[in-house]
């Protein structure tokens, strides 16, 4: 499944609902690819269903392959903290369980510090009422979702759940990120 060019590196975050974070992504200039799968947890090859009872200490997440010479991890964590609430422990929105947590799976020291350092100055910035509880979590190991859960967004647009949530994410994304996007 994943497609990876020279060059390219790789980000995994976590911002609740899969089907939202890799419909953003799927826009931003410089990705390559975008796959929602599962990290973070202890089972090996989980199932949505095992994920999704809270009992696997996964997230979803998406795993974003990317060319830095287009587009920089602090590029990407700034659409990450931009686009989902980081300071609603477990939960975004109407989704609640450790599997939504707000995360960041660095998979390197740079990332990492990088990380820390932009989530440093969002707290500093006081941008939200509450503190960010964005996990900064050392990447392990990353198991692509279910096939029917790729592209999932772009596959399925009028499905209630992404007409309610994932399009108005993405308009709003889409305005506030305009330079940012894939020209088509």
């Amino acid at each position: 499944m994943e497609k990876r060019e020279a060059g390219s590196k790789i980000a995994v975050f976590g911002g609740g609902c899969f089907w939202c974070t890799e419909a953003i992504f799927n826009e931003l200039k410089g990705v390559q690819q975008v796959v929602s799968g599962y990290t973070g947890g202890k089972v090996a090859n989980p199932t949505y269903e095992q994920v999704s009872s809270g009992k696997t200490g996964h997230a979803e997440c998406t795993q974003i392959t990317y060319d830095p010479g287009q587009v920089s991890f602090a590029e990407l964590l700034e659409v990450f903290w931009m686009t989902h609430d980081p300071t609603t422990l477990n939960q975004q929105g109407a989704d609640i369980g450790t599997q939504y947590r707000s995360a960041i799976f660095y998979t390197d020291e740079d990332q990492k510090q990088e990380a820390l350092a932009y989530k440093a100055k969002l707290e500093k910035e006081n941008i939200w009422n509450n503190p960010i509880v964005t996990e900064i979590t050392r990447f392990e190991k990353f198991y692509p979702a279910e096939k029917y859960h790729q592209e999932y967004y772009a596959s399925n647009p009028n499905q209630g759940y992404c007409r309610i949530v994932i399009t108005p994410k993405l308009e709003k994304f889409k305005k506030i990120f305009a330079d940012k996007l894939k020209t088509k």
